[in-house]
């Protein structure tokens, strides 16, 4: 089971502030830049910017349906950091979970080596 810490951060949107050694993830209607991620397991820091005009978070499941981490709500323009602090190696789906948002393509998939 993963450990999800979190801490939020402003932030206009535009990359300031993104911790060092984080992925970062841009959040629009209805897409996350990039839809594929690559990361070691153990910690994984997501830095994450909502360049849409509605709020956006992004929740991280496994191939069970299970819940591993996830972010706040991020409000437009804003960013946010969470770390996901032990994942196993694996295949991962990572989505919004607002009404709509993954049926309409806001989902990518993360490869944890």
């Amino acid at each position: 089971m993963a450990v999800l810490s979190a801490c939020g951060g402003g932030g206009g949107g535009n990359g300031s502030g993104q911790p060092a050694g984080s992925i970062k993830v841009s959040l629009t209607e209805f897409h996350f830049d990039p839809s594929t991620i690559s990361a070691p397991h153990g910690k994984i820091v997501f830095f994450l910017v909502n360049n849409g005009t509605i709020s956006h978070d992004m929740i991280i499941r496994d191939s069970s349906g299970n819940r591993v981490g996830g972010s706040e709500l991020i409000s437009a323009g804003d960013s946010f950091v969470f770390t996901v602090d032990s994942i196993a190696a694996g295949t991962y789906t990572y989505f919004c979970d607002q009404p709509g948002h993954e049926t309409s393509g806001m989902k990518g998939t993360l490869t944890v080596t």
